[in-house]
C-alpha cells in the first residue's frame, strides 16, 4: 500500500509571505509530462546527470534522492521550478504501489515472475550463498536486449551484494 505524499506546508518568505511549494507526486507528474512535451528519452535524462538510466528513471519517478547538482540540472533541462530541487534531493519513501497487486500488464508481469521464481531464488540463494538476503541498496539493476528464436526478448539483471544474517551468539 502507498503512504499518502501529503502537501507539504506552506514555506514562508523573510517577509513572511506564503511561498509555493511541490510534494513528490505533483513533481514526478512535471517530469513526466515535460519529458513527454520535450521529445526527450529516460536515457538522455540520465546522460545530463551522468547516472545510469534505470536508476535515473527510478529516481525521477521518486524512488531515489538526486543529488543536490543533479536535481538542479533535471529542472532546468526540464523547465520545472526552482521549488523541486529540494523535492527532487530529498529523501523519498521508497517502494509501494497504487494496489497490493498491480494492475498494470507490465508490473504485473514481473510481479508473476517472482511469484513464480521467487521460492526457487529464495533456494538457490541459500544454497549458493548461505542464510542471508540480496541487498537492495548495495544494489544494480540494468534492462538490455537479447533475440532467441527470432524474437525480441527482455533482459534484466538484478545485481545485489548477499547479506548474511548474523546472530549475535550472546
Amino acid at each position: 500500500m502507498r503512504l499518502a505524499q501529503h502537501r507539504p506546508l506552506p514555506v514562508l518568505s523573510r517577509t513572511g509571505a506564503s511561498v509555493n511549494t511541490m510534494n513528490r507526486d505533483e513533481v514526478t507528474a512535471a517530469i513526466v509530462s515535460s519529458r513527454l512535451a520535450k521529445g526527450l528519452t529516460w536515457q538522455q535524462l540520465a546522460d545530463a546527470i551522468g547516472r545510469p538510466v534505470v536508476w535515473t528513471t527510478a529516481a525521477l519517478l521518486g524512488q531515489h534522492p538526486l543529488p543536490l547538482e543533479g536535481a538542479r540540472q533535471v529542472v532546468e533541462l526540464l523547465d520545472l521550478p526552482a521549488e523541486a530541487v529540494p523535492v527532487l534531493a530529498a529523501v523519498p519513501y521508497r517502494g509501494g504501489l497504487p494496489t497490493a497487486v498491480p494492475t498494470d500488464p507490465t508490473i504485473y508481469r514481473l510481479y508473476e515472475a517472482l511469484q513464480v521464481y521467487g521460492p526457487a531464488l529464495k533456494e538457490l540463494i541459500h544454497e549458493q550463498f548461505g542464510d542471508g538476503i540480496m541487498s537492495a541498496i548495495n544494489f544494480k539493476l540494468d534492462i538490455g536486449r537479447a533475440v532467441h528464436d527470432g524474437a525480441e526478448h527482455v533482459v534484466i539483471t538484478f545485481d545485489g551484494k548477499f547479506l548474511p544474517y548474523n546472530w549475535p551468539s550472546d
